[in-house]
Parts: C-alpha cells; structure tokens; sequence
C-alpha cells in the first residue's frame, strides 16, 4: 500500500497542477488547460492501479518532476514566449535544439521507458529472451507512449489552431514511427 514517502510527489503534483491550472484558466490557455486534465487522468490512474502494479518510487518521482516541468513549460513566460519554446542551448543553426520542450519530452519518456521495464519484468523472466531483445521491447515500448504523446499533441494542434506546433508533432511523430518499424524488424529477427 501507500508508504508516507509516496505522498510528496502526489502533494507536489496537486499543488503544481492547482497552480497552474489557475493560471492557465484565467489565461484561457485551453491548450494547457487540457494538459491539466492529462495530468489529472494520470495521476488518477496511477492511483488506482498502484495497489497492484507498485511503481517504483523513483518512477512516481520521475513522474512528478516531469509533470511540474510540462506544466511550467506553458506558464512560465521568459521574455515574449513560454518556458517551453525556450532553446537551452544551441547546438543547430538550421534546427531550433535544444529546447526546453525537448528536454521534458526526452525526460518523461525516459520515465515512462523505466515503468515499462518495470511492468514488463514481473512477464519477461518467465520467457527465454535474449538481452537485446528484452532491451529493444522496454525502448520500443517508451517510444511507443512517445508517438501515442504526439497523436494528442497533434490533434491539439488541429482543435486549437492558435497552438501552432503542427510541423513539428509531424516530425516528431514521423521520426517515432520510423525508428518504430525499424526495431519492430530487428526484434522480429531476434528468437524468443
């Protein structure tokens, strides 16, 4: 069950996501707004299912600090524009890299790749899996909650034209579904 230590990043997620979520209610940032439910419906989740999946608690922590981070991506302002288009630092002329959006996104489904080595170890054991390939399953299976991130973001895109970012979603989401298919041959080829 719940241990005491459990409740700091519940407490931390509550009281980011009541912060935020007013100031994006009197902002009318609908874009955010819905990310505040997404919070919501995860930690929900989360919640429900932690009696019988136990995450780890470096993942609820993980998880936390990644939803305090997306959340204050789209209300913190630096100078004209949000935290989130922030570029931390440059490394293209050609490519706006490194942004402050990449390094939540890059984070959370880091996060989101160690839950599923956790969830997936309780199974693999039982099965005779080559290392490669038990490593390739959990990397596909964190890309995979990456593309099903861009699928929301991109139909955000489209609901609320003013968000702008669709190119990028597409890029994004193309590059997930590309490397993708390219592992999906690779583990196919592996025997299991």
């Amino acid at each position: 069950m719940f241990e005491r230590k459990h409740f700091i990043p519940a407490v931390i997620v509550f009281c980011a996501t009541l912060f935020f979520g007013i100031r994006f209610w009197q902002a009318a940032n609908h874009e955010f707004l819905i990310y505040v439910v997404i919070v919501i419906a995860a930690s929900v989740f989360i919640a429900v299912t932690f009696r019988k999946i136990r995450y780890p608690y470096v993942c609820l922590v993980g998880l936390s600090i990644w939803a305090v981070l997306h959340l204050a991506g789209g209300g913190i302002r630096v100078g004209n524009d949000i935290l989130y288009a922030l570029i931390l630092l440059p490394l293209s002329t050609d490519y706006p890299v490194l942004r402050y959006d990449q390094v939540v996104h890059a984070w959370g489904f880091g996060v989101c790749t160690l839950i599923m080595y956790h969830l997936l170890a309780t199974v693999l054991p039982q099965r005779n899996l080559h290392r490669f390939s038990i490593g390739l399953l959990v990397i596909t299976s964190g890309m995979g909650f990456g593309a099903f991130n861009e699928n929301i973001e991109f139909v955000l895109t489209v609901l609320l034209p003013q968000t702008g970012g669709a190119v990028m979603s597409i890029r994004r989401l193309i590059c997930v579904l590309i490397l993708l298919v390219q592992s999906s041959r690779l583990f196919s080829s592996e025997p299991v």
